[in-house]
């Protein structure tokens, strides 16, 4: 929720914030080989902004 990676994926993919959130959080968790806070840095960086609706 930081940055909004997650909720700008999930828009991306017309699905459910929360399952991504929880998904990423997971993986992050379980999966040792799963670098999540190197990645979400990555993808701060990377993923444009959204649009403003004025």
């Amino acid at each position: 929720m930081l940055a909004g990676v997650c909720a700008g994926i999930a828009e991306y993919m017309d699905i459910d914030p929360t399952l991504v959130r929880v998904i990423y959080a997971a993986c992050s968790v379980f999966l040792a080989g799963f670098p999540g806070l190197i990645l979400y840095l990555i993808l701060c960086l990377i993923m444009p902004a959204p649009e403003q609706n004025v």
